[in-house]
């Protein structure tokens, strides 16, 4: 069972970095862009180059974007990450000490789930392992898959 678990690995936390991701966007296009409702319910969106807002929302759309594309996904999340600890701890914090008592949780949640996509990576799906494929050469990995069975060292026989 454990064997099976660990196969399916990259492909649940592919799935979980695209719904991060998809549902960080949405946060920064309600911002930014006044879709679904906007901030104020009537598809209003926050002034353009507001501090901090308008930078919060830039990066909750064009980071949510990367990582749910799993395009630069480890800095994207990095970023993102860093984006939703200062949130809370400089709006949402200051207002009482729990997230459940000072609205913070989505803060705080997507904080830590993007922090874990930093260390994870995009898992399977991601755009990131396409181009790492398609950019470095096959470089046999064991003296099995080696040309001639024999050892190889940097793909050198």
């Amino acid at each position: 069972m454990t064997g099976r678990l660990n196969s399916a690995q990259p492909y649940v936390l592919g799935l979980f970095r695209m719904v991060v991701g998809l549902l960080f966007a949405c946060h920064g296009a309600v911002s930014l862009l006044g879709l679904l409702g906007g901030v104020d319910g009537n598809g209003g969106t926050v002034g353009s180059g507001t501090w901090p807002g308008w930078y919060a929302a830039l990066i909750e759309l064009v980071g949510g974007g990367l990582v749910l594309l799993g395009l630069g996904t480890r800095a994207a999340a990095f970023i993102s990450s860093g984006a939703m600890a200062y949130a809370y701890f400089k709006v949402h914090q200051p207002e009482a000490l729990w997230p459940i008592e000072n609205n913070g949780e989505s803060a705080a949640m997507y904080c830590w789930a993007m922090l874990l996509l930093v260390f994870t990576g995009s898992g399977a799906f991601g755009l990131d392992r396409l181009f790492a494929r398609r950019s470095s050469p096959d470089v046999p990995r064991t003296a099995e898959q080696a040309p001639g069975g024999g050892l190889t060292v940097a793909g050198r026989p």
